[in-house]
């Protein structure tokens, strides 16, 4: 775990109390990568599989994690909220879910807090995958808006 991972959780924990509830926890936490986890009990439907909004909500802050970590690094303390997002549900989730957030470089993000240092407010565009055993289960886009 990063040094980065207990504050993230403790952050979720505090600030967002449905993380508690469905059992988040922070599995590694820096700017390139976030990964999230839950356990399937508290998160599972009719069907033993996991709750679709349960895989829209670990997707979601698998995102807002992303830009914690992101702002983090920067040293800047900013409201983030997710404007919109596109969830494509591929598989049915069977086990712990697990959700990862990846950037493979520091441009959309630097345009972003730039903006977010001119304008007081930014915008980011971050994708995050469910994973499985079986491969990809979710393919999830979500715009976040980050303001002082």
């Amino acid at each position: 775990m990063s040094e980065l991972a207990p504050l993230l959780e403790k952050t979720l924990h505090e600030e967002i109390p449905l993380t508690r509830e469905i059992g988040i926890q922070v599995v590694h936490a820096t700017t390139q990568r976030v990964q999230l986890s839950a356990p399937l009990s508290p998160n599972i439907n009719h069907k033993c599989t996991a709750f679709g909004g349960s895989l829209y909500a670990v997707a979601v802050l698998a995102g807002w994690s992303m830009v914690f970590a992101q702002l983090h690094a920067a040293g800047i303390h900013a409201h983030i909220v997710i404007q919109d997002a596109k969830i494509d549900y591929l598989l049915p989730v069977v086990e712990t879910i697990n959700a990862e957030c990846r950037v493979n470089g520091e441009t959309d993000f630097a345009h972003c807090l730039k903006l977010l240092a001119r304008k007081g407010r930014g915008r980011i565009e971050l994708p995050v995958q469910i994973i499985t055993a079986q491969g990809i289960a979710v393919r999830f886009i979500g715009n976040y808006v980050i303001h002082t």
